[in-house]
């Protein structure tokens, strides 16, 4: 094997630990494994089958669905065949699918269901280059609208792979052979938080290099590690971890049964190796903390207690020291009494590493989990280098900020406060875009858009994005994100927006809870959409800014606030796939409401 590829890694841990779990499905109310040597003869199938479908190498493939191992076997099988593999979010509108796929030229398209189906049968007209649509296992083919056009073709996942048999192993043993690692593997693409999404090229060697580096060795994963799968594949973290950082360190991956079943699935599993955005530790906060801390009696001294210990010695291993011999008595003890309670109510019994990213998390929930003996590290980066720029490790963890640059990367602040990255993770540039490639790559250095600072240890903070700087009227610069980190941690609060450029003062849009929701409507007596102009709850809420703005300049004071009907959300447009926030979405959908905390 001429070069290092994920494609290539497969193999040779088909030939090193052939019996060894590679994946899990739940089928029948039970994990069932499947092993490496299977694994990659399923990959090499799809590959077959692609070929046979005439899929030249540097080709695209579209990959439409939730978690499953046809996902993941599509991409692989792709990088066998050397073609390029696209994903597209679940949450895309038909509009969305048409653009990626039309942009990126995909050949074929692998869709979960009848559903994400009809968003491609509503738009196929406008895809001349698409011939293939495949279904997941489990769907049959349906009939598609309208005239019938010459040359395309729905397959089911059975039909699809009957074509493999076509085409011999040679082939694709061919095809791998004539793979480079700078030949583009994959594009991921970005939201479109302000336009269409750009298509962000990676390499093999961007792939390899970063889940080898990134990823298995920096973490000291083992082969006997476990991850659940669920967050977007199509997003990098995801797919680095379950896909790449996998095949890389040859742990197994099980696949989540839905969205829906995630918390049921990890109780499970209770897996080694979590990854979860700023949103899935909140949720699993807000679902234990008030028990632990509020809860009266001895149960409740025992457990504030066991906090106390907890965040002592997580303090103390993240400096990469060891406690003493009468703290790690009472670690035993605490661990005895409550840790290896509630731990593995929430599916981290097992969890040796705990990973938030994709979006700024709380200090309060970071310290709260570390007073459950779990200490959650930070991870920064985007897809532009892979996924990781700086990550909290391992014996060098610092809570509040992202960590040190990962070994073998470069991280400097220009003059303005921007992120610069330069490394092997970096990508090579914007698919079919060179404009923006120029404006980001400058010399190498990959201009992130983010705002942060370096302390003498090195250790990064992100500050806020570039481009979302408030600039009030005053002249004061002021980044939102940290304000809204803080005002999601007010009792009752989901989510929230600053409002203030070109303003005199600084406002916010906040939603509820369900949980704080529900409650407050059955206390006061109201509907849960009109909670927002209950005086008690306004006053709630009022209360906690008061605290929170004690907590910064005066200028960085919220002076007044509005709580929204319903949550943020990717279904009502709010929120990007990956879980950002849509500012001028939200601007000109509660304009009217913004325009009143200023008249």
């Amino acid at each position: 094997m001429s070069v290092e590829t994920t494609a290539t890694r497969l193999l040779e841990q088909a030939r090193l630990i052939p019996d060894a779990p590679a994946y899990y499905t739940k089928q029948g109310g039970r994990w069932t494994p499947v092993g490496w040597r299977q694994y990659a003869a399923q990959a090499r199938r799809v590959a077959r089958a692609l070929v046979a479908l005439g899929l030249q190498p540097g080709q695209a493939t579209g990959i439409l669905g939730f978690n499953r191992p046809e996902w993941v076997l599509m991409e692989v099988g792709t990088a066998l065949a050397a073609g390029v593999s696209v994903g597209i979010y679940t949450t895309n509108a038909p509009a969305e699918v048409r653009y990626i796929a039309h942009h990126c030229e995909a050949r074929l398209l692998l869709v979960e269901d009848v559903d994400q189906w009809r968003k491609v049968d509503a738009v196929r007209e406008a895809l001349p280059h698409l011939d293939t649509v495949v279904l997941m296992a489990g769907t049959e083919a349906p009939s598609a609208s309208g005239e019938p056009r010459e040359g395309f073709v729905t397959l089911s996942w059975k039909a699809f792979l009957e074509r493999a048999e076509a085409v011999p192993d040679s082939v694709v043993e061919e095809r791998v052979a004539g793979s480079a690692e700078d030949d583009l593997a994959t594009l991921i693409y970005t939201s479109g938080t302000t336009g269409p999404p750009k298509g962000v090229m990676l390499t093999h060697r961007n792939l390899a290099w970063t889940a080898r580096h990134a990823v298995v060795d920096l973490l000291g994963i083992q082969r006997d590690d476990t991850l659940l799968s669920y967050l977007p594949l199509s997003h990098i973290a995801e797919r680095m971890f379950t896909v790449h950082g996998s095949v890389a360190g040859g742990y197994a991956v099980y696949f989540a049964e839905s969205g829906e079943r995630v918390a049921e699935n990890l109780r499970e599993v209770q897996p080694t190796l979590v990854f979860g955005v700023p949103r899935v530790w909140e949720k699993m906060y807000r679902a234990v903390a008030p028990r632990l801390v509020g809860a009266g009696g001895l149960k409740g001294r025992i457990a504030r207690w066991a906090l106390e210990v907890g965040g002592r010695i997580s303090a103390i291993r993240a400096r990469g020291e060891v406690p003493g011999a009468f703290l790690e008595w009472q670690y035993k003890v605490a661990d005895r009494l409550v840790y290896s309670k509630v731990k593995p109510l929430l599916g981290l019994g097992k969890a040796r590493y705990c990973v938030s990213g994709a979006a700024p998390i709380s200090l309060e929930i970071l310290e709260f989990f570390a007073g459950l003996d779990l200490l959650i590290r930070e991870v920064y980066g985007q897809s532009e280098d892979t996924g990781p720029t700086s990550f909290n490790q391992a014996g060098r963890t610092r809570l509040g900020t992202v960590g040190p640059a990962i070994p073998g990367v470069e991280v400097k602040i220009a003059e303005d406060g921007e992120v610069l990255v330069r490394g092997p993770n970096v990508f090579p540039g914007y698919y079919k875009d060179p404009e923006a490639t120029a404006e980001t790559l400058v010399d190498g250095w990959l201009h992130s858009g983010d705002l942060g600072s370096l302390d003498a240890d090195g250790f990064l903070r992100i500050t806020g994005r570039k481009k979302e700087i408030l600039i009030t009227s005053g002249g004061k610069n002021i980044s939102p994100n940290n304000l809204e980190a803080s005002l999601k941690d007010l009792e009752g609060v989901a989510d929230a927006m600053v409002v203030g450029d070109g303003r005199r003062f600084l406002t916010a849009l906040l939603t509820l809870t369900p949980e704080a929701a529900s409650a407050w409507a059955a206390q006061y007596g109201v509907s849960e959409e009109a909670l927002g102009q209950h005086p008690e709850v306004v006053e709630r809420i009022r209360r906690g800014i008061e605290q929170a703005n004690g907590q910064v300049a005066r200028v960085q004071h919220i002076r007044d606030f509005r709580i929204l009907p319903r949550p943020f959300s990717v279904e009502g447009g709010e929120l990007t796939p990956t879980l950002k926030l849509k500012r001028r979405v939200v601007a000109e959908r509660y304009g009217a409401l913004i325009e009143a905390m200023y008249a």
